[in-house]
């Protein structure tokens, strides 16, 4: 399948305090930063298929986030169309592409998806159950597909914990009763990786994340055990190390079981920890995998 790429690599990271304020857009906007997808596992082609179908994932998502009133349209335009009103959605597009069997990653990859996150408002998490239902939705138009892990790269540099409300100061946690009364045949083992590139910051705070976790009234995962891990433990990020402040080098993994195996419940678990972490005062961005596990009987 065709699908858009791109060469362009994100800024580099010279220092530790680089990556800790938010981005500025083209025009003066400011941003969260960018926030990256990738989906893991198997993608096979709908047997009702047209060879020529014209769209792409980039397409796919760009549409998708559009119909959903969460695209971020106030960097279009130009000419007498810079007087319009446009829409301040919560992301804008960057890149995406399918089905790129390049990386010797551990799990296929499948489809990955790239985009600016507008500046998130101080009681809201970062967009991420938005991000993958987008990601999840344009992926499917392309193929049945059989998801194994998720990587995320999540802007917490673009979180100010302290600009937080009294009710949200996890604004997370807000939505955590959408899981409740879920099957619990539905419930799936996971590991999740949280890696702070470069840096020791979350080998640093990985007690006290996880009792924060531990502790939190929520039905969407259940903690289980956790260890300190470095760059083996993760798989290969699909963007460059100068992208954020990779590689991969320190991090740790939380094993416990999710409510449910859904590209819903993994954006949730996403934007508590980037909640959680901005609360510990971590301000770089986190490369974030959840990884289905088989369940030991």
């Amino acid at each position: 399948m065709a699908a858009r790429y791109s060469n362009q690599r994100g800024p580099g990271v010279s220092e530790h305090r680089a990556t800790e304020q938010p981005d500025m857009a083209p025009g003066g906007r400011r941003t969260a930063g960018t926030m990256f997808a990738s989906l893991h596992g198997e993608l096979t082609a709908h047997a009702w298929g047209d060879p020529d179908y014209e769209y792409d994932a980039y397409s796919l998502f760009h549409q998708r986030s559009l119909a959903m009133g969460w695209l971020d349209d106030r960097s279009a335009g130009g000419g007498a169309e810079d007087r319009m009103r446009r829409a301040a959605g919560l992301w804008a597009m960057n890149d995406a592409g399918c089905n790129d069997r390049s990386l010797a990653s551990g799990a296929d990859l499948v489809s990955w998806f790239q985009v600016e996150t507008s500046a998130v408002a101080d009681d809201r998490p970062l967009p991420v159950r938005p991000f993958l239902q987008c990601a999840e939705s344009a992926t499917t138009r392309l193929g049945t597909l059989r998801l194994a892990a998720v990587q995320l790269l999540l802007p917490v540099q673009g979180l100010d914990a302290a600009a937080r409300p009294a009710y949200a100061p996890l604004p997370s946690m807000l939505t955590a009763d959408w899981f409740a009364g879920r099957d619990p045949r539905s419930r799936t083992p996971v590991e999740v990786n949280i890696n702070s590139g470069r840096y020791t910051s979350i080998p640093d705070v990985a007690e006290r994340l996880t009792d924060h976790l531990r502790h939190l009234d929520q039905p969407v995962f259940v903690y289980g055990s956790h260890d300190v891990v470095g760059q083996d433990a993760v798989l290969a990020p699909r963007f460059d190390d100068s992208f954020w402040c990779g590689p991969p080098l320190h991090g740790m993994v939380l094993r416990g079981e999710l409510t449910e195996w859904s590209c819903d419940a993994i954006g949730w678990l996403a934007e508590v920890i980037a909640d959680t972490a901005a609360s510990l005062s971590i301000h770089t961005p986190l490369l974030f995998t959840v990884t289905r596990t088989h369940r030991v009987s």
